[in-house]
């Protein structure tokens, strides 16, 4: 049965595991993991993430941002054993949630150009393309990448 819950300090470990291992899939693009212990604990220190825990192991997490009426949501991952299950759709409606209930109307996001697979996941939860933005990374990419920004309204 999986439960969810907000992340603490000592999870910090096992988010950068999740993370590091559900973007695998970006290493066409990328060299270098997605996260690090560091960028995790500054994450924690401006929002949360949430976690989806499948008995004593962490299955899946989202992270979230308030910016006045607007939520952000990023680094959706879940474990790559549980891909495909649904899972990654209740995070990102735990995300959603999340944002009602502190006020928001919006809930943003952004992906990057070359995850083909990416737009159409989330046209499919609501989400729709409203630009894009540079992808300012300080690492050698292996293609020519930008973001792809969406948002959703929450009636």
């Amino acid at each position: 049965m999986t439960s969810f819950r907000h992340a603490r300090v000592n999870d910090v470990e096992a988010i950068v595991w999740l993370i590091n291992a559900a973007f695998q899939v970006e290493r066409f693009f990328k060299e270098r993991d997605r996260t690090n212990p560091e960028m995790v604990r500054s994450l924690l220190e401006k929002g949360k993430f949430l976690l989806a825990e499948d008995g004593p192991s962490l299955a899946g997490c989202v992270y979230v941002e308030l910016r006045g009426e607007r939520g952000y949501l990023g680094l959706l991952s879940v474990d790559p054993a549980r891909q495909r299950s649904g899972l990654g759709r209740q995070l990102v409606a735990a995300a959603e949630d999340f944002f009602r209930g502190a006020g928001c109307r919006f809930s943003d996001l952004s992906i990057v150009n070359v995850r083909k697979d990416l737009p159409g996941y989330y046209r499919s939860l609501g989400y729709v393309e409203t630009g894009t933005m540079p992808f300012t990374a300080d690492e050698p990419l292996k293609l020519p990448v930008h973001f792809i920004m969406m948002s959703k309204p929450l009636g």
